[in-house]
């Protein structure tokens, strides 16, 4: 099937609200009729094989740039307020949708239409990129149709989250590792996601005699990588990226080493790249853990969260070094009282992931759960503790299932899809309460002047490694 056919198949709904202009460029005449065939391009977009996949990913980026969906950079919100020109009384929740990400996210338009929110992000790590079989032009591609499905206009932030460094492949390739994190923070950037953070905390060498030293390879590749990512950044675009000074799951963060980190990364960064704009943010550990801790029972474990830590690393954040304040990870198996604490401590970001897929297996039909539960035994049984309960072992493994059943969980039954849309709906909007993001829409606003950039259909066949001829795109 050549390129023109592809176009004109993923097209045809929507025929008469739209034309496809030479070279493969769209004009829009019916908006509300482009609306409502979201559904269906969303799913060729994440489910579809090739070329179709990538040419609807690009074309939702189109339609979603031309309805004024932008994808955009939180950094001149995030400058503002680590310069007081914004209060520093909510927290920005970022949001790792791992499975049905464009259902989820239309439940988070929803959410933050009524609530008239404006400062939340949408993210996606680059290990969950793995086990779930997701790029980040499907991710952006679900995200840019949920917008579009629910009538939300205004920037939309797209985050690449723990785009990390492994130690064990830097030991062994460090120039190599280095180059696959530059290479997917390029397609990355082709994709829309103007926010990065940079995770090279995995390098901290605690063996070292003092904190400066501890922290010298973090903050000098952190430096390398923000210069890189500055060369990618579309014109007009200043990227937002973030650093982190701790492993999540680590020891507790302190004041010395957010200042060892910080002075040595803007010390390195002024003499590689001395007009380059730094770090909007910085990730610390507080004591919590990605997915939390799962007790035997199935029933996750408490913790105790440094809340002072949280309050004065986010002060000095802001204070010393004009960024916004720290982040906060492994926060979503908390309980929702503790989430306002977020707000009140100054924490700029908190990163949410394992609560949502909770609700999802939790919506699932038995046969389908039972179905991937088979598969992780089958497949991923060898990483399983021996001390494990199979409830934990679910609980831990049941993320790798999300990828090989994606298309299943795309057939969900009616009941079944509408249940976890609903819950999902309703722990959105309990977080945009308790993180006290409500009514920040026009403080967005104020600050975040989205451009909208357009990125050739070409290039999204070339990091998807798609030839083909766009040349006679035409009606």
């Amino acid at each position: 099937m050549s390129m023109k056919e592809v176009m004109n198949t993923l097209t045809a709904p929507m025929r008469g609200a739209l034309d496809v202009l030479p070279g493969g460029q769209i004009r829009v005449h019916d908006l509300p009729h482009v609306r409502q065939n979201m559904n269906g391009l969303a799913r060729v977009a994440a489910t579809g094989r090739q070329p179709a996949r990538s040419v609807a990913q690009w074309l939702i980026r189109e339609l979603a740039v031309q309805a004024g969906c932008l994808p955009s950079s939180i950094q001149d919100l995030y400058a503002a307020r680590g310069t007081g020109r914004v209060r520093a009384d909510f927290a920005v929740p970022a949001m790792n949708l791992r499975a049905l990400p464009y259902v989820a996210a239309r439940a988070v338009f929803r959410a933050a239409l009524d609530a008239e929110a404006g400062a939340f992000v949408f993210e996606i790590a680059r290990s969950e990129m793995g086990y779930t079989d997701q790029t980040p032009s499907e991710y952006s591609a679900a995200v840019l149709a949920a917008a579009l499905a629910e009538g939300y206009t205004g920037p939309v932030f797209i985050q690449g989250d723990h785009f990390q460094v492994s130690a064990k492949r830097y030991a062994q390739e460090p120039e190599k590792e280095l180059a696959t994190v530059r290479s997917l923070s390029r397609e990355a950037v082709v994709a829309g996601f103007y926010n990065i953070d940079i995770d090279t905390s995995t390098l901290v060498d605690l063996g070292q005699a003092t904190i400066p030293e501890q922290q010298r390879v973090n903050y000098t590749l952190c430096a390398s990588l923000t210069r890189a990512i500055r060369d990618l950044q579309p014109l007009g675009m200043t990227i937002s990226v973030g650093g982190e000074i701790g492993e999540v799951g680590g020891h507790n963060s302190t004041e010395q080493e957010l200042r060892a980190f910080m002075d040595g990364y803007s010390r390195t960064l002024a003499g590689s790249a001395p007009s380059a704009v730094g770090l909007s943010k910085i990730s610390i550990q507080t004591g919590t853990s990605h997915g939390g801790v799962v007790l035997p029972d199935g029933s996750i474990a408490q913790v105790n969260v440094d809340f002072d830590t949280l309050r004065s690393l986010s002060r000095i954040s802001r204070e010393e070094y004009g960024m916004a304040g720290a982040v906060q990870h492994g926060a979503s198996t908390l309980p929702m009282e503790a989430f306002s604490r977020f707000a009140e401590c100054g924490a700029c970001e908190v990163h949410l992931a394992t609560h949502f897929q909770t609700l999802l297996f939790e919506h699932l039909p038995s046969d389908l759960r039972d179905e991937m539960y088979a598969f992780l035994l089958d497949k991923h049984s060898d990483e399983r503790k021996p001390a494990q309960t199979d409830d934990q072992f679910y609980y831990s493994a049941r993320k790798r299932a999300l990828g090989p059943f994606k298309a299943q969980l795309w057939e969900l039954p009616a009941d079944s899809l509408e249940g976890v849309s609903s819950a999902w709906e309703q722990q959105f909007r309990l977080l945009f309460s308790r993180l006290n993001v409500g009514g920040t829409k026009a403080e967005t606003l104020q600050f975040v002047q989205p451009a909208p950039i357009h990125v050739p259909l070409s290039e999204y066949l070339a990091i998807a490694g798609v030839q083909g001829e766009i040349g006679d795109l035409a009606d």
